[in-house]
């Protein structure tokens, strides 16, 4: 848990800064700051998305997910949570009860479904090695910053899903160290990736998508590769 909890500590230090600024950083400079972010987040989802080696098990992984999603209307729930939290974190403001829920929700995901959150919370629970979630948490301090500029404090509310989340990864794969395949991670990154894809239309205003419904299929798809792997099927194409 070293890694998740410099990761904490990195994103209440760079959202408690922004929330300091926020008022005073110009309109437009907020908006070039979260295009900013929008544009790097989809870079990444792009360069997550490619390591797959059976896109179809990506593809199937989302579609499944994305039902699983729906029927347990995830979207809805965690924006619940961020009202809920809003309610004893924060006191009533003008329009601020909306953009408290905004920052939570879009903060937590992207904190959480990148492919360093993965990747980093595993090496950290296998062998110690905290050092990719190192390098995210100057990532995320710097985003936690830029974000809370525009969202505000809600953005501080996304280190109990960091602490919950990415430390139960780490967790898991401590208890489970030689179930991880590299298969499984990949195609568990490459899905991440395509989450993360329509995180990044969300910062740059191009499309309102449920990124949270898709979140079971960050379980679906390292399911798939075991099961392949226990029926004797091919994993790559």
């Amino acid at each position: 848990m070293t890694g998740t909890l410099i990761n904490a500590l990195t994103v209440l230090i760079g959202g408690s800064l922004g929330t300091f600024l926020g008022n005073r950083f110009p309109a437009r400079m907020q908006e070039t700051t979260f295009a900013s972010l929008g544009l790097f987040t989809l870079v990444i989802g792009i360069t997550s998305a490619l390591v797959t080696g059976n896109p179809l098990i990506v593809l199937g992984s989302l579609l499944i997910g994305g039902l699983m999603g729906e029927a347990m209307q995830l979207d809805a729930r965690l924006e619940r949570f961020g009202e809920w939290l809003r309610h004893r974190l924060v006191k009533e403001q003008s329009g601020g009860g909306a953009r408290f829920v905004e920052g939570f929700v879009t903060a937590s995901l992207v904190f959480c479904v990148g492919p360093l959150t993965i990747q980093g919370a595993i090496e950290d629970g296998l062998m110690g090695d905290y050092t990719k979630l190192a390098i995210k948490s100057m990532l995320d301090g710097f985003a936690a910053l830029a974000f809370a500029t525009t969202l505000g404090p809600g953005v501080l509310a996304s280190i109990l899903v960091i602490l919950g989340f990415q430390g139960g990864l780490s967790l898991l794969a401590g208890l489970g160290a030689n179930f991880f395949t590299d298969p499984m991670i990949n195609e568990l990154t490459a899905t991440g990736g395509v989450v993360l894809l329509a995180i990044s239309f969300r910062l740059l205003d191009l499309k309102e998508i449920r990124a949270a419904n898709l979140l079971p299929a960050l379980f679906v798809a390292p399911t798939a590769v075991a099961l392949m792997d226990v029926f004797g099927i091919s994993y790559y194409l």
